[in-house]
């Protein structure tokens, strides 16, 4: 096969790094961020779509 490539060690280490829980302003907090992001995003529009009414009207907050 001429278009795989090889998988070293080194490599396999800083992807299972990747995904390590760091203080700072890193790579890794970058990741999170928007991992969590992610989630905020798509619950809302759950709960938007289930109640039929916005965030805030859903929790009473306006």
């Amino acid at each position: 096969m001429s278009g795989s490539t090889k998988v070293t060690s080194s490599s396999v280490g800083e992807a299972s790094n990747r995904n390590g829980w760091v203080w700072g302003f890193t790579l890794q907090s970058e990741i999170w961020n928007g991992r969590l992001a992610m989630i905020g995003f798509v619950s809302a529009l759950l709960v938007e779509l289930v109640s039929g009414q916005g965030v805030l009207h859903f929790w009473n907050l306006i």
